[in-house]
Formats: C-alpha cells, structure tokens, sequence
C-alpha cells in the first residue's frame, strides 16, 4: 500500500527492508487543514457576472474579497477592516488572503487612465 492509496499511513520506508522512514503524519494533517480552510473560504464567497462584473464578494454582500486581502497586505489589522465593515467577520477577513492565493485575479490589470495623466492646472 501507499501513503496516496490508505490515508491512515503515518509513516513508510524509502525502500522495501530500508532503515530510512518517511514521517508524514504531519504533512498530512497541515494539508487537511488548509484544504479544510479553503473549502471554508469558498464557501462564504460568491462571484456573479451581474454583480460587480463578476468580482468575488462575499456572500450576501458587496465587499470584493480582493479588496480585504489588499488591506491585509497593506498593513491594516483584522480589528480595523471589521471596525469600517461591520458585515464581515473575524473569519472571513482572516480567510481572505488564502483565497486571494488559491484563485487570483485573471486577466489584465485594470487601465487606470488618470494614473500617468497629470492634475488639470487651476
């Protein structure tokens, strides 16, 4: 048997009478866990064509995922983007960056326009 045909395998030799053993208990279960996380994070999202032009957002809401991950990344605290979002929750904020991960942004990035051009003169 191998470890991807009996998930209880815990450990198995390199080789058939080898002194040499692959621990992989833990692996497994750090693996579960993310994948458990994932499946979590999936299912408090929602994405729709007709919503945002297909932005993932969280269920039942407006907020695009993306955009808390963003603030994450940038520095902002979970406490700070549940303060100015009141619909989230501490998981859904903590989640976000692991399905920002898992499915990232497709396409080209947006043209901003306004971002080379300088201010209109007053």
């Amino acid at each position: 048997m191998t470890v991807e045909q009996d998930p209880g395998i815990d450990a198995f030799a390199i080789q058939e009478g080898s002194v040499i053993r692959v621990q992989c208990k833990s692996a497994r279960k750090e693996v579960e866990t993310g994948l458990r996380r994932l499946a979590d994070a999936t299912r408090m999202v929602t994405s729709d064509p007709e919503v945002m032009r297909g932005e993932p957002v969280y269920r039942g809401t407006l907020i695009p995922v993306h955009g808390i991950a963003d603030m994450l990344m940038q520095g902002a605290t979970v406490a700070g983007i549940l303060e100015g979002y009141p619909a989230l929750t501490r998981e859904k904020v903590e989640l976000s960056p692991l399905y920002v991960k898992a499915f990232p942004r497709r396409g080209r990035p947006a043209v901003r326009s306004w971002a080379t051009r300088r201010p209109a003169a007053s």
